[in-house]
């Protein structure tokens, strides 16, 4: 308990005070929580829940900002008389990309080099790797493959650059801009 509070305390020293990347601090609060966390993984959104051990992330993973992990289901409370809850591990296969506020339930897994839309909804498991999901609830829409063909002009490298430089490379290609 007092290693979380000491990592939470530090993390709002590197991101107030220092103005540095907080992200491996996160990661190793989530640890402590029980979360099962490979490397290299970028997480925006909390990877917790009230069962942080049932949340089990690969390598190479971001999570977008508003996501959420729902290990567990407490409508059993009102269906069965001497049962609460349902529970279910959520597994996020390597090298995937899990979009803003998307809605992970128990029991999901999903493969490696998964791709989740914003706003998704997973109620069930996928085990095609490459598979790009999306919708409520989420379906596969393609695959990595048809995604990089489709958009292969459309693609910006930030790595390294501050917010002005992102702006700058943005405005000077705006044929780079997707469009639907």
């Amino acid at each position: 308990m007092i290693q979380r509070i000491r990592i939470s305390i530090l993390i709002r020293i590197y991101e107030r005070i220092l103005h540095k990347d907080a992200m491996k601090l996160k990661i190793e609060k989530y640890r402590l929580h029980g979360a099962k966390i490979g490397e290299n993984v970028r997480a925006f959104s909390p990877i917790l829940s009230s069962e942080s051990y049932m949340i089990s992330i690969g390598n190479n993973v971001t999570i977008s900002t508003g996501v959420k992990f729902c290990t567990h289901d407490n409508s059993a409370i009102k269906v069965f008389e001497n049962g609460t809850d349902f529970v279910g591990q959520i597994v996020v296969g390597d090298n995937s990309f899990i979009g803003m506020n998307v809605i992970l339930g128990g029991g999901v897994q999903l493969p490696a080099q998964c791709i989740v839309g914003a706003g998704s909804v997973v109620t069930k498991s996928f085990f095609e790797e490459g598979c790009v999901i999306a919708g409520n609830p989420a379906r596969v829409i393609g695959n990595v493959e048809n995604l990089k063909r489709r958009y292969t002009d459309n693609v910006f490298n930030f790595r390294g650059m501050n917010a002005e430089q992102k702006k700058k490379e943005i405005l000077r290609n705006p044929e780079k801009l997707i469009r639907k």
